[in-house]
């Protein structure tokens, strides 16, 4: 797997920052390694049709149970980011060109792994005029051409630094379900996010609404990086201002010394306790728990959530 690279060479640009110590894990956090045959399928497709996975490149800790069901979420336009967050395991440099052949090798492994739901997300491409966001349409658009029924979650970029018809173009593509991380609190954006701006991802997430109020829009963010309780109350008061439906809470694990260090680890009660308050303020769909990830369980949630929509519009 390639997170098995020495920080140094993996994150050159990480290089020189102190060690931060890495706490022992808790019992609630501790995963078994994968060894299933279903895992291996999963692996041995991926790697057949050249695809990059971000279970792999950010060290996902239910990368083993999710490909033991033939689950991935693929990464695409590269495994080279253009942003240096300091929480995330993905490389940073100078990108490659994009492959124009990529929306027709995921729609392939979409279709022989027969997914009833996929997740598509990628790097930032601030190399490129529209953020990759050409790119997803096509990659979109190629899993309904093989796959029509399969439902599609995007996990985008924040096109930052593109004018407003980037994000037009992916909506215009129709994903079932659009998805940009917030990822913290707007006080630790400097510290763990310092290439992006809180209130555009926010202003992101409300436009998607905007545009197409049939889209189902998530976002998620990562606790026991500093953050305090009050911090994430409001950052989800800010996220059902934005009319987000699905929001998801897990716990940041540090992925090498040279990351952000996790400030503690927050127990499986406060996560509990976050749930019920999300619910409270009106979210659709809540995952908070300290393994929950962005995608993981996405399609069995994509139909809760689809099911809770269709309560709410029984009761309206």
């Amino acid at each position: 797997m390639r997170d098995l690279k020495i920080p140094e060479q993996r994150h050159p640009e990480k290089a020189h920052r102190p060690d931060q110590e890495q706490p022992k894990k808790p019992s609630w956090i501790r995963v078994k390694a994968p060894t299933s045959q279903g895992y291996k399928d999963t692996r041995d497709l991926l790697k057949a049709n050249k695809l990059v996975t971000v279970c792999e490149e950010a060290g996902c800790p239910n990368v083993g149970e999710c490909w033991s069901q033939g689950h991935a979420t693929m990464m695409i336009m590269g495994e080279i980011c253009t942003r240096g967050c300091t929480f995330c395991n993905v490389a940073t440099g100078k990108p490659s060109a994009l492959d124009a052949f990529e929306p027709g090798r995921v729609a392939h492994a979409v279709q022989k792994l027969g997914l009833k739901h996929v997740v598509i997300t990628s790097v930032d491409r601030d190399d490129l005029d529209d953020g990759g966001a050409e790119h997803f349409a096509q990659t979109i658009r190629a899993i309904r051409h093989r796959a029509p029924d399969t439902t599609i979650e995007i996990l985008t970029p924040d096109f930052l630094k593109c004018a407003p018809s980037a994000l037009e173009l992916v909506v215009e593509a129709k994903p079932d379900v659009f998805n940009h991380n917030l990822e913290t609190v707007p006080g630790l954006y400097l510290t763990v996010r310092p290439g992006a701006r809180y209130f555009h991802s926010l202003r992101l997430l409300q436009r998607v609404k905007e545009l197409d109020p049939t889209i189902f829009t998530k976002s998620g963010i990562m606790v026991g990086l500093g953050e305090d309780a009050q911090g994430v109350r409001q950052v989800m008061d800010d996220m059902r201002s934005a009319d987000v439906d699905f929001l998801t809470i897990g716990q940041y694990l540090q992925p090498t010394p040279k990351h952000h260090r996790v400030d503690r680890f927050v127990t499986p009660d406060e996560f509990a306790a976050y749930e019920k308050a999300a619910y409270g303020k009106g979210f659709l769909m809540v995952s908070a728990t300290p393994l929950t990830r962005s995608s993981y369980h996405a399609g069995d949630d994509f139909a809760r959530l689809r099911a809770a929509r269709l309560e709410k519009l029984g009761r309206a």
